[in-house]
């Protein structure tokens, strides 16, 4: 393994480090001990881009990097809030004041799971946080998710509200969606809540099932990295939302609720009758053939022949960068070198437009395929990108 592979990664003892770490800051903040440390992890999407908000499947799995929070309640209708990744003292805000749209800060993430929780009926009445994340901001992992999944889980315990990982991420989303206003789907909130060490989360998001499948690549002498270009182009957020809108006009084009009622078996007729519709038509293309493509990824894991996977990750990035049009050059670079050095396959992973990619890689081929992407980035006068390997981890939990 080389250095950029191993670097994030994070076992047992260093998440009790964290604990300890953000338990000590906590006491200097608040002048107390906190009531319990708890940690939420980002997530690597391995298949299932843009279906989420499709009501279509997904199939991430939790990192071992999290989010970590300190946490005690208050009954007095004050929330503070702090965070060791950002330069800033503490922020103090009355829960009784929280309101979509007022907070353009770190703080609307937490914030707004107070407000969610409090708007669904819970009597959440304060709250002391101290929050350090582990989670790469900007690679495409989730770490907005972790960070609201850990408050949640956190309050979930302290004001014993008795809700699931399911309820916690639905509240988590509606947070992100009106408080943070960012258009997300269900997905990023629920890996983080629900996703077991050693196994990929097969959701449907639109009932919100779930299947844990067994995903363990090094017993087959295989790994996955995680390449983070280390680049986020700035037009990602409002060219998000055009596409959502485009996804949406596609079904209602269609006539069905929404574009996973088009059966992949009848896409080229649903195509047809989008006439010259051409930018919905490429939309309506990706959505449906991804799909299939998570269906396909789980028939593979399921029937032990994980290697076939990888050709079915690649074709989901051209369907990305062709179709849905959110990959860009830095993406398009690492999933065309690695493929080229010997990877199994590789794609996109997140939202697009920067932000990770994922590389299925045998052991042995692992360091050359590293090596190939770090010379290619070089070559093409681009920042070293940041490897590591990801293995599918324990999600949201109390750890202290």
């Amino acid at each position: 393994m080389t250095k950029s592979q191993g670097q994030g990664m994070s076992g047992s003892t260093a998440g009790e480090t964290a604990a300890g770490a953000v338990g000590g800051r906590f006491r200097e903040l608040y002048g107390a001990e906190p009531q319990g440390v708890w940690a939420a992890p980002g997530r690597v999407n391995l298949i299932g881009e843009h279906t989420d908000y499709n009501d279509g499947f997904v199939m991430p799995f939790a990192l071992p990097h999290t989010a970590v929070a300190a946490v005690s309640r208050r009954d007095d209708g004050v929330l503070r809030l702090h965070s060791a990744d950002v330069a800033a003292p503490v922020v103090e805000v009355a829960v009784d004041s929280l309101a979509p749209g007022t907070d353009k800060n770190w703080t609307a993430y937490p914030a707004g799971v107070v407000w969610a929780l409090r708007e669904a009926g819970y009597a959440v009445s304060g709250a002391d946080i101290h929050l350090a994340s582990a989670v790469p901001a900007g690679a495409g992992l989730s770490s907005s998710a972790a960070l609201e999944v850990v408050v949640a889980l956190a309050l979930n315990d302290l004001y014993a509200l008795g809700l699931d990982g399911r309820q916690l991420a639905l509240l988590c989303r509606r947070a992100e969606n009106v408080y943070v206003g960012a258009p997300v789907g269900i997905m990023d909130q629920t890996a983080s809540a629900c996703c077991e060490s050693g196994h990929a989360l097969f959701l449907d998001t639109r009932d919100l099932s779930q299947r844990q499948i067994p995903f363990d690549l090094a017993a087959e002498g295989m790994r996955l990295l995680v390449v983070d270009t280390r680049v986020k182009h700035s037009h990602s957020e409002g060219e998000y939302g055009k596409r959502r809108a485009g996804c949406e006009k596609g079904a209602a084009l269609l006539g069905v609720d929404a574009l996973r009622d088009v059966p992949h078996a009848d896409l080229d007729a649903a195509l047809e009758r989008l006439g010259d519709e051409e930018e919905v038509r490429r939309l309506v293309r990706h959505v449906v053939t991804e799909d299939a493509r998570v269906d396909r990824v789980v028939t593979l894991l399921e029937a032990g022949d994980t290697r076939a996977i990888g050709p079915v990750l690649t074709a989901g990035h051209a369907s990305l960068r062709d179709d849905f049009r959110v990959s860009c050059p830095e993406l398009d670079l690492v999933v065309d070198t690695a493929v080229a050095a010997g990877a199994l396959g590789a794609r996109m992973t997140g939202g697009g437009f920067g932000g990770s990619a994922i590389v299925l890689a045998e052991e042995t081929d692992v360091d050359a395929v590293t090596e190939a992407v770090e010379n290619a980035f070089a070559a093409a006068g681009l920042k070293t990108p940041r490897v590591f390997g990801a293995v599918p981890s324990a999600g949201a939990r109390r750890v202290r």
